[in-house]
């Protein structure tokens, strides 16, 4: 299994629209849409998950996620999927990993990530802030790992 950040230009960006697009996830078609348009800062990343030329997940290590603008956390890992097929081998936390440590190397020391899940990030080492309402007008929790 191969972790890579890639950006547009990169030679599995396309592939990596397509497959997000397809997933089973419905913020899979909004991260691909995001990718055709662009819509990233350029130090901004889409990180996926390799095993030969199969694509078997993604994630984004990005500014902003989806807190409103009046919070300053930053940066956010967002968009974490996992190919069902591929579930059950650590992926996310390769990813993750992967993200931290690019975070690290831009100067950052904490990272933070939105969801609405009970218990799934704490493994990885995340703690929980508190609960925040969302641009989408639900509450998410948010949760910070020192990096």
């Amino acid at each position: 299994m191969e972790i890579l950040l890639i950006n547009e230009g990169h030679p599995m960006w396309e592939k990596t629209i397509e497959f997000a697009k397809d997933c089973s996830w419905n913020a899979g078609s909004f991260l691909s849409s995001r990718m055709k348009e662009n819509s990233f800062l350029p130090w901004e990343r889409v990180v996926i998950a390799v095993e030969g030329d199969e694509i078997a997940g993604f994630c984004t290590i990005m500014e902003k996620d989806e807190l409103p603008d009046e919070y300053d956390y930053s940066p956010f890992i967002g968009f974490v999927f996992v190919d069902e097929k591929y579930r059950g081998r650590r992926i996310s936390e390769k990813m993750i990993d992967e993200c931290a440590g690019y975070a690290r190397s831009l100067g950052y020391g904490t990272i933070y990530i939105m969801s609405g899940e009970e218990g799934l990030y704490e493994k990885y080492g995340f703690r929980k802030i508190g609960d925040f309402k969302t641009i989408y007008g639900w509450t998410d929790q948010l949760f910070y790992m020192d990096i």
